[in-house]
């Protein structure tokens, strides 16, 4: 698998871990459900861009880890 794939599932998982997460919370708030928009919309934006921001990091983690391999 090259970097890219695994990049693209690395940030899909991590979205529906985060995202499945947020939905059972929020389903089981209380909320009326014709506004449970008002909270769905900003959790899977702010899901999107934390999945973006996690992918990185790890990313950029696994990457150090092989850089480091490859010089010894």
């Amino acid at each position: 698998m090259n970097s890219r794939q695994v990049g693209a599932i690395r940030r899909a998982v991590i979205y529906f871990v985060v995202g499945y997460g947020g939905l059972a919370v929020i389903n089981n708030s209380g909320l009326a459900p014709e506004r449970m928009w008002t909270a769905y919309l900003p959790l899977f934006v702010g899901v999107y861009f934390f999945a973006r921001w996690a992918d990185a990091k790890i990313g950029a983690i696994q990457n150090n880890g092989d850089d480091t391999n490859q010089s010894n």
